[in-house]
């Protein structure tokens, strides 16, 4: 089969969405089957192809996670498209590229896949203003139901983006499909263990240290803030406690400077954007994964640092509570006592029963890797080209 997957975002590109398309092209090579990817290209003057990669001219929105966004309407991209004759037009983005796959998809007559990630009313402030907050989620919740109505399919991660969906005012069934992660690279035995190493020495993490980490976008979605203030109240350096901070964002100064306002600068370290294969050493550096985010949509940022036998200690967050399986691969906190207890105990268990909790976390996420996600994807696809042959044989 023949798969184009459209998104304003891809490698090298450090984000969620990058990820879960680079994930599922993996997947679906592996198992035998042709992937393009159609992505905006803010360094591109024209639409060409390379690598399996469809380049589209497009320019850079800050605002928007800093994507770059393509014209939705392209002679040269329709033809291309045309030529390379896919089976199924899969959009994975709402803006520019993901508006073209919706109108190429109708003009080649494919079955078109829509798979949401982000609900986008806790994002809306990044572009407007207080005061045209109501106007702009009526106007994006109008959008996310007109994609809908063209796709021949919908799918999210998780019970979350059902959820949205419905609100929306979208009728159709909702695929869940939760999202994956590459489990070779997060393999303990895959590690560069000199590069681990390396990490702890420039952070002074000496053995008696217990690190937890977190990883994504610093901005406000993401409750950085709430984290630090729950670390200031309750950890002290005597706790042999560190905060690994991974990512960039437009809060980063601020929560610097909150660090710092908070007296925790010595045990909370923001290392800025670390590239995703550049990842897993610095999750091999720490020994727990903590969150105080509700925007998750089945996180791959956690299910990154679980393939690397992380536990998860996150702020609950009932619409996405089927992410982690409580005492087995994840706890919940509703405070910073509870945070606090909760990375202590984690903290305090002997050496070998750590070994073997982790060892617990990396197989919760076994069957979560690339050819799993693949195979639920297929199957929605394999029953779009029969309803296809069907209606094409009058049957």
């Amino acid at each position: 089969m023949r798969i184009a997957i459209f998104s304003e975002t891809y490698l090298p590109d450090v984000n969620g969405v990058a990820t879960h398309i680079k994930t599922l092209k993996d997947g679906l090579e592996a198992l035998g089957h042709e992937v393009l990817i159609v992505k905006a290209d803010a360094s591109s003057r024209r639409n060409y192809i390379e690598k399996n990669v469809m380049h589209c001219p497009a320019i850079r929105a800050k605002k928007l996670y800093n994507y770059s966004i393509a014209s939705p309407i392209s002679l040269s991209r329709l033809l291309l498209l045309k030529k390379w004759n896919p089976d199924i037009i899969h959009i994975q983005n709402e803006f520019g590229i993901g508006l073209s796959g919706v109108f190429i998809a109708k003009i080649l007559k494919k079955p078109l896949v829509y798979t949401l990630h982000t609900m986008y009313d806790d994002y809306i402030y990044y572009i407007a203003h207080k005061p045209f907050i109501p106007l702009v989620k009526n106007i994006s919740h109008k959008y996310a139901r007109l994609l809908a109505k063209n796709a021949s399919a919908v799918t999210g991660a998780s019970k979350k983006i059902e959820d949205y969906f419905k609100k929306c005012g979208v009728q159709k069934p909702i695929h869940i499909i939760p999202n994956a992660v590459e489990l070779d690279i997060f393999n303990e035995e895959n590690i560069d263990r000199k590069k681990v190493e390396e990490i702890k020495k420039e952070y002074g993490l000496t053995e008696d240290i217990t690190v937890a980490c977190f990883c994504g976008r610093l901005g406000k979605e993401k409750s950085v803030d709430v984290l630090l203030n729950y670390w200031a109240q309750k950890v002290s350096k005597d706790d042999r406690l560190r905060l690994f901070i991974f990512g960039d964002g437009p809060d980063r100064e601020a929560l610097m400077q909150q660090a710092k306002d908070l007296g925790i600068s010595d045990m909370v370290f923001f290392t800025g954007k670390i590239p995703h294969d550049s990842l897993p050493p610095y999750y091999a550096a720490c020994q727990i994964y903590v969150t105080a985010s509700l925007s998750e949509n089945y996180s791959i940022a956690m299910l990154e640092a679980m393939a690397s036998g992380l536990p998860i200690v996150h702020l609950y967050d009932e619409a996405n509570e089927s992410q982690t399986i409580e005492g087995v691969n994840g706890f919940a906190f509703h405070n910073a006592d509870e945070m606090y207890e909760i990375i202590k105990k984690l903290r305090d268990l002997s050496p070998e029963d750590k070994k073997a909790f982790a060892d617990n976390v990396r197989l919760s996420v076994k069957k979560s890797g690339a050819e799993d996600l693949a195979k639920y994807v297929l199957d929605i696809y394999n029953s779009l080209q029969s309803a296809k042959c069907k209606s094409a044989s009058g049957k």
